[in-house]
């Protein structure tokens, strides 16, 4: 039998859960929903569900404010941090894209050139003034 790890974005921790994996009170996870900085999924009945991913989060967020930062730079610095992610994806793709456009071009250079032994060259010394 083998026990496979959930997705880390699959929702399956309760508040209490979610709440000791973060080490943090239930209520502080209420407060950090209302203020934006996380959106945990719901069941059916509009109970809350945290995911590892979330939990990572609130780790973040305890990091962050335990340097002195309020919520409001919290969320700043978070959203920073996903766009900052984001572009660093987008760079690695347009990275691939040009490497395979470089190889591309070389490829084609190859098949252009003509060996030196094979090619025919005129030299006619320019006349004399």
């Amino acid at each position: 039998m083998t026990s496979s790890r959930p997705h880390p974005r699959q929702a399956i921790y309760v508040i209490s859960v979610a709440a000791e994996l973060a080490e943090m009170h239930p209520q502080t996870l209420r407060i950090y929903e209302r203020k934006g900085l996380l959106d945990p999924a719901r069941t059916t009945g509009g109970n809350r569900r945290y995911s590892d991913e979330d939990i990572s989060m609130l780790r973040r967020i305890a990091e962050l404010t335990a340097t002195g930062l309020n919520l409001a730079g919290v969320k700043r610095v978070m959203e920073l941090e996903m766009r900052v992610a984001e572009m660093e994806r987008q760079l690695t793709e347009v990275k691939a894209a040009a490497n395979e456009a470089i190889e591309e071009v070389h490829r084609q250079h190859r098949r252009d050139l003509v060996p030196l032994r094979q090619s025919v060259a005129v030299y006619r010394r320019p006349p004399r003034s």
